[in-house]
């Protein structure tokens, strides 16, 4: 399994260090497939973390009500 950064941490690492270190995790016979999800899993989390820099992001008590009335529909 591949661990991911804290914001701070990727704030201090290259896009190419952090697949640099996605790579040394993954096991020796990993395939292509598994390489590529993932650069995906990599790529979305850092697209995530740029949202949020850039429009902020929402308390946890507004996404649990959120969350709780559409699960409740």
């Amino acid at each position: 399994m591949v661990t991911t950064t804290t914001t701070q941490e990727s704030d201090m690492q290259t896009a190419k260090q952090d697949v640099e270190r996605m790579l040394g995790q993954l096991p020796d016979d990993a395939t292509l497939e598994d390489i590529e999800y993932h650069f995906y899993v990599l790529k979305k989390i850092r697209n995530g973390i740029k949202s949020i820099e850039e429009q902020g992001s929402i308390p946890q008590e507004e996404a649990e009500k959120r969350f709780a009335k559409w699960l409740s529909e």
